[in-house]
């Protein structure tokens, strides 16, 4: 890939340039950007297209710096290039979203080609942009298991964002990755699902020994409803078997499980509130649950499934 300007600075002349391109030695792939090559453009190719046709300082980032670390993989329909906050560049470029960044210079990879931000500025600016907690949830827990990067990196990265989206749920994650105990995700739950909503309290962290000894997240036994909160991102291979033996033990002792993440709890902790209420009422619990706000679901979803007859205690 060669820019018209680097074509003349190698010696070429405009004409050498437009003779190139006529006789199909060379492609337009963008405005004064040129594939030296015929055949297949492979995605490299395109990126280092698009960083051409932006201009200095620009770098690869977002979803497009994700898939050259292998942090996904697919690189989605468009090539995103984030440049200097001090730059203007054309806003219409076919197949490429163009972001701004003061900080550019700090977040930039040194040595990577084509160039792009550092693995541990793209995941926090992918959760930046990220529309759910769940897609944000979904970058943090694809880097640290596919070992990419570490909590604590990432933690660093987040610090030093002035703003960034989904701030409270990521750093709560973090921290739970790197202590892995009592975590914001349970006091999140405690207050935001349980307290916020009238659920019965439940036990937390209670030990239960049998054949080995497993810990229960929230233990509602009166009802035989237990909680797990995966607080713990990677629960994968042997973490996640036992997560699956640990549920499927609880089922034959006549238990229910309902298991929630981050993007759960702290992205619709009413939702997870209605769940619990139906759980419970289910299995005995003869009150109800109190809505957290005018426009929570348990006042829609579980009011609404009342018996005709039944009178709610106004206390």
């Amino acid at each position: 890939m060669i820019s018209r300007a680097q074509a003349l600075a190698c010696g070429l002349t405009d004409s050498r340039v437009e003779w190139s391109v006529a006789s199909g030695r060379w492609r337009r792939i963008h405005l004064g950007v040129y594939a030296t090559f015929t055949g297949p453009l492979p995605f490299d190719a395109r990126v280092w297209a698009a960083i051409l046709r932006v201009g200095p300082g620009a770098a690869a980032s977002h979803r497009t710096a994700a898939y050259l670390d292998g942090l996904c993989d697919d690189p989605g329909p468009v090539i995103h290039i984030t440049v200097p906050a001090d730059r203007y560049v054309e806003p219409r470029i076919d197949g490429v979203r163009i972001h701004y960044a003061q900080r550019l210079p700090l977040t930039r990879h040194p040595a990577a080609t084509p160039p792009r931000t550092r693995l541990d500025e793209t995941v926090p600016d992918l959760v930046d942009v990220a529309p759910h907690p769940r897609e944000a949830e979904t970058w943090v827990t694809a880097a640290c298991q596919r070992r990419l990067t570490t909590p604590e990196r990432l933690a660093d990265a987040l610090g030093r964002r002035k703003k960034i989206r989904w701030r409270a749920m990521v750093a709560a994650m973090l921290v739970d990755v790197a202590s892995g105990a009592q975590s914001p995700l349970e006091l999140r739950h405690l207050r935001r699902v349980e307290r916020a909503h009238g659920l019965p309290t439940g036990c937390r962290q209670r030990r239960v020994a049998g054949q080995r000894v497993i810990w229960i997240d929230v233990d509602y036994d009166d009802y035989g409803l237990r909680v797990e909160l995966d607080g713990r991102i990677g629960h994968t291979g042997e973490g996640r078997f036992r997560d699956r033996h640990r549920d499927n033990r609880a089922t034959v002792d006549g238990h229910a499980t309902l298991r929630y993440g981050h993007a759960d709890v702290y992205g619709d902790s009413c939702a997870v509130a209605a769940e619990h209420a139906r759980v419970l009422q289910a299995r005995g619990w003869t009150r109800h649950p109190r809505p957290c706000g005018p426009s929570c679901v348990i006042r829609t979803v579980i009011i609404q499934d009342r018996p005709r007859h039944d009178v709610v205690d106004p206390g």
